[in-house]
């Protein structure tokens, strides 16, 4: 089991205790606060699960069914997980009016305080956890699942508040405007869930900064190095593949071109973690006279570290 499927398991585990805790309290004292606030951590238990299947089958290698291996389904689980998530937070607004508007009757207790308080630690331990996997590894499902469990951060917060103003002005208005908001922030994390889980499965490219580091490294590589296009980029969960057409002076053996392809793979993947890269090479076209002091692309770049192979000449 690696880093990504134990954070995931431990998101599981730990939003199961926090369900438990909260639905019992919730139901003891008729709060809608924290039983809207249960319900949510309800279903980051069935997410996380999710997630956890996701990532594992995601970890597959790669087969003949499928040649670019099995990312996409992070990106499946998280519009997925999207999906649930509206409809949940939806509900909890209609309950939450509707509870509202037939004067239902809300008492607190001491413990109504204390298992809020114990869940946003619970739950800011788990945000921490998450986003920490998340960004070490580029999961998208740990990522959707961390964003979810921040909104749990702002329902805990909010079902505090709303238990405090209930407790002191004896007016229930607190407790729903809190539910209210939680839903709403349930379904703002949704969409932004969404939006990371589709563009993954329309093969959307990496981001702006990755693509301009990527362009750096493949800039600083010297004679006989002679440019670059067609770089085309796109992830696939926690994965990301790169590629592109180098060009090398049109002296230099294919041997040669294909060793320092080699080496400038090696280079990418140093930089970018969980990368797939394709190099096509091409002769360059650009007039010289095939030295490194005339290459009218190569002038000002720094040598490369090992040395670059010799120009055999035609013939």
């Amino acid at each position: 089991m690696d880093i990504k499927q134990k954070a995931s398991l431990f998101a599981v585990i730990s939003a199961l205790i926090l369900a438990s805790c909260k639905f019992a309290v919730g139901l003891f004292s008729g709060s809608l606060a924290i039983i809207s606030s249960s319900l949510d951590s309800l279903l980051d238990v069935f997410m996380s699960g999710m997630n956890f299947f996701a990532i594992r089958t995601a970890a597959q290698p790669a087969d003949d069914s499928h040649p670019y291996g099995h990312g996409k389904a992070e990106d499946l689980a998280a519009v997925a997980q999207s999906v649930v998530i509206v409809f949940s937070g939806s509900f909890i607004i209609y309950k939450a009016v509707q509870s509202y508007l037939k004067n239902f009757v809300i008492t607190y207790s001491s413990y109504d305080f204390l298992v809020m308080v114990f869940s946003l630690v619970f739950s800011f331990a788990i945000v921490t956890l998450l986003k920490r996997v998340g960004n070490q590894t580029g999961s998208s499902a740990l990522k959707a699942d961390a964003l979810h469990y921040t909104s749990d951060l702002f329902s805990n917060s909010g079902a505090i508040l709303a238990i405090a103003l209930t407790y002191y002005t004896g007016k229930t208005f607190f407790d729903l405007v809190f539910a209210v908001i939680t839903g709403c922030i349930i379904i703002a994390s949704a969409i932004k869930i969404a939006k990371g889980g589709i563009s993954g499965i329309m093969d959307s490219s990496i981001s702006e900064k990755m693509t301009k580091e990527i362009q750096g490294i493949i800039n600083n590589m010297p004679f006989p190095a002679a440019g670059f296009h067609k770089l085309r980029t796109r992830y696939s969960g926690s994965n990301k593949y790169i590629d592109f057409h180098m060009l090398f002076c049109r002296k230099l053996h294919v041997d040669e071109a294909h060793e320092l392809a080699n080496k400038l793979e090696g280079e990418i993947s140093k930089n970018v973690r969980n990368v797939d890269v394709v190099i096509h090479i091409e002769p360059c076209e650009n007039n010289c006279d095939l030295t490194e002091a005339t290459c009218t692309i190569s002038l000002g770049r720094q040598a490369w570290p090992d040395k670059a192979p010799v120009i055999h000449p035609s013939g």
